[in-house]
């Protein structure tokens, strides 16, 4: 048993200050926003086509083929405007990306995956999930192949930190 039973401490905490309703975000500096994938530089990589070889340069060629994939991706993710409170920049980013991911095969999947470190499959996961927000004709299947692929690079830390992760793509 407690010896001061009669203490009224506990009283002063302000609980009101934990309403949902009173909730503000934290007011990050947002100077700079940014502007997202530039989408000269990402078609430029997903148009350009590689030199083909018809003797013993065929490993040249398929490492051309991912190249440009891969660098595309990496493009798209780096420059996420996750910070942006512009939805328009938002949704054309995605639209952007969700062409990247579309374009490359699910043969290719695994090698691109695996240039990418732990905070761009982060970012992948969460265009991933936005993609599925918007279902398209032959989209969604393809993008359940890439989560599948992300999934055993990136496991449920991955879907966890994108759940929780207030900066949304």
């Amino acid at each position: 048993m407690a010896k001061n039973t009669s203490s009224s401490a506990f009283r002063k905490i302000d609980v009101d200050q934990f309403n949902e309703d009173a909730f503000k975000e934290d007011e990050q500096d947002f100077r700079s926003p940014p502007a997202g994938p530039d989408e000269n530089e990402v078609m430029s990589f997903l148009n350009s086509y590689p030199f083909y070889f018809w003797s013993w340069y065929s490993s040249f060629i398929v490492h051309s083929v991912l190249g440009k994939y891969t660098e595309a991706l990496q493009t798209v993710l780096r420059n996420a405007p996750l910070g942006s409170r512009n939805q328009q920049v938002k949704d054309s980013a995605l639209n952007l990306t969700l062409k990247v991911l579309l374009s490359i095969k699910s043969s290719q999947m695994e090698d691109i995956i695996s240039t990418l470190d732990t905070d761009m499959v982060d970012i992948l996961m969460k265009y991933i999930y936005r993609g599925f927000e918007i279902p398209s004709e032959r989209s969604s299947g393809h993008l359940l192949l890439w989560h599948d692929k992300v999934y055993a690079v990136g496991g449920v830390g991955s879907i966890m930190r994108v759940l929780t992760d207030r900066q949304k793509a």
